[in-house]
């Protein structure tokens, strides 16, 4: 018999119970009306993924609560569909209970320990990262989530407890086990399911994206085949929550390995696949992108999500007339459209004529809304009022950091005024190394390169100049790419005067900061012993710039910020 099984790849938001209930019923209602008998929702759905510390609310589990019985309700007329939705589920208080209907029934009875007290470190009593199975109106099942990732962004030992029992259902006379995510990473869940008889596996995720991550998904699933020899389908989220991406990809696997759905990244879609007994049939396959593809999307969806389900009308970029500024524009404008974007020019005396010519270049060729504001009026004002304080002093980075902070002022002005939220424009290179002013260049609400090393900068320029995906090539000037990086806050200045080549410093902050090698790995890799340890020594004492700065999009597997989590006081010295 065959059997139609819907991915249900889409886009929620943290806390929109209402939103996402209907997110998830559309989605059904297609899948229904292709035939679908099985439908599969991500990780944390109903929710949306990741909640944080709402998950230590009560408030929270009780709306989470009402929105799967509203669920279950708006999905009753799809009569003979069943439904796997991720939910916080807390057990009921004492004498409460839950009814579970299904010969696998979920964790250990639920009020074991509702009423144990909030412990420091130790999560609410009795909650758990559940899915739910939904049939013709009512829960029929729960299973509980098994493996709780406590690593890179992950910290969900903070909020939940450990399931310990599968969840099978039959539908055609197939059995199918749910595992959630992290799940599939290890081989007890897996193995308890098959047990349980299990002869599919259904796995919802929100799994965050990172360059590269597709891959490693589809190997540790073939890990798990090779342990079970199950068939896996794995359907993950997409759309951003503040800085995590989420990049879709769902995929279906064989029982040998053999890849035989491949759904696209960054789009939001319901995929179909049709199983004739337990084996799946060959579906959709969407080729695989660059990793600048990849990047530039993520770049896109994470601003788009930002923005939108925060409720900005636009967003404010300062243009230069470099490299970073014009990557953000070109972002910008492909996540909300031109007209939503404006672009302000902020010369000084130190601004090259070509930056100008460049920047009006590039807001031309995108349509956006583009001003110049001279700031050397109001540079000369602060140099008069600091005069007296200043006087017989050298001239410094004290100037050149004025000059940033007044174009940062000035942004923040017309965001106040307008209510568009400012685009920041520096990227990881310069932020792990201090390369970067506060409450100047770092003033903003949203980074949008915080995580993007400047080689990669080019890279992703150079990607959408000639991607033939977009209807417009070329948006940025071969100038910008070609010329010297500086920033122009004082005579004949290069990014190179302060700093080693960035293919040097960038491959120095990988090992270091992403990888985690020592400063002598890094000179026994051929990188000279004084760039080591002075990029080494900059990423370190630069810390509470990084505290101070905005969010932004995390595209690598160690991001400053949630990944990166180093003490801005402390006396340790690494020395080979």
């Amino acid at each position: 018999m065959t059997t139609r099984i819907a991915l249900a790849q889409i886009n929620l938001t943290v806390g929109d119970f209402t939103g996402n209930i209907a997110t998830i019923v559309a989605a059904a209602r297609e899948a229904h009306a292709h035939g679908a008998r099985i439908f599969v929702a991500p990780e944390l759905a109903l929710s949306g993924y990741p909640p944080e510390d709402l998950l230590l609310r009560p408030a929270f589990y009780a709306q989470s609560a009402a929105a799967l019985v509203q669920l279950a309700d708006a999905l009753a007329p799809l009569q003979g569909l069943h439904v796997v939705v991720g939910h916080p589920h807390r057990a009921a208080p004492a004498g409460v209970g839950v009814g579970v209907a299904m010969d696998s029934s979920p964790d250990a009875d639920p009020n074991t320990n509702a009423n144990r007290p909030i412990e420091r470190g130790m999560p609410p009593a009795g909650t758990f990262n559940a899915a739910a199975l939904l049939l013709d109106g009512k829960v029929v099942g729960n299973y509980f989530k098994e493996e709780l990732p406590n690593t890179e962004v992950f910290d969900e030992k903070r909020y939940f407890e450990s399931g310990t029992k599968p969840l099978v259902f039959q539908v055609d006379g197939v059995n199918y086990g749910v595992v959630i995510c992290e799940d599939v990473w290890h081989a007890r869940a897996a193995e308890r399911a098959k047990q349980a008889g299990a002869q599919v596996l259904l796995i919802p995720n929100g799994s965050p994206y990172h360059l590269g991550k597709g891959d490693v998904r589809v190997e540790i699933l073939r890990d798990r085949i090779r342990e079970c020899g199950l068939p896996m389908i794995y359907v993950n989220m997409v759309g951003a929550q503040d800085e995590l991406i989420f990049d879709g990809g769902s995929f279906v696997l064989d029982s040998v390995g053999t890849v035989m759905m491949q759904m696209a990244h960054f789009e939001e879609k319901v995929g179909l696949i049709d199983f004739v007994g337990d084996v799946p049939q060959p579906a959709e396959m969407v080729a695989a992108q660059s990793l600048e593809a990849q990047a530039y999307a993520a770049l896109v969806v994470g601003v788009r999500d930002y923005i939108g389900k925060n409720g900005f009308p636009g967003v404010l970029i300062g243009l230069s007339g470099g490299v970073d500024s014009a990557l953000v524009l070109a972002v910008a404008c492909d996540a909300l459209g031109p007209e939503k974007v404006r672009a302000v020019m902020m010369p000084s005396r130190y601004t090259a004529d070509i930056s100008e010519i460049d920047a009006r270049d590039m807001a031309q060729r995108v349509g956006v809304r583009y001003d110049e504001i001279a700031i050397a009026p109001m540079f000369d004002a602060f140099r008069g009022a600091l005069a007296q304080e200043f006087a017989g002093l050298p001239e410094d980075a004290t100037e050149e950091n004025i000059q940033a902070r007044i174009r940062g002022t000035l942004l923040m002005a017309l965001s106040n005024k307008r209510g568009a939220i400012v685009l920041t424009t520096g990227n990881k290179s310069e932020m792990a190394v201090g390369y970067c002013t506060l409450y100047g260049d770092m003033a903003g609400g949203f980074a949008v390169l915080k995580d993007i090393a400047k080689t990669l900068v080019y890279r992703l320029c150079h990607y959408r100049n000639q991607a033939e995906s977009f209807a417009t090539r070329d948006i940025i000037p071969e100038r910008i790419l070609t010329r010297a990086p500086s920033a122009e806050l004082r005579e004949n200045q290069t990014d190179q005067d302060s700093l080693p080549p960035y293919e040097v410093l960038d491959a120095i902050m990988q090992r270091f900061m992403e990888e985690d090698q020592s400063i002598g790995e890094i000179i026994a890799a051929g990188y000279a012993a004084e760039d080591v340890r002075r990029v080494t020594r900059l990423i370190k004492i630069n810390e509470y710039k990084r505290r101070q700065a905005p969010i932004g999009i995390r595209v690598t597997h160690r991001a400053f910020g949630r990944d990166w989590r180093y003490p801005i006081t402390s006396k340790f010295n690494e020395m080979p």
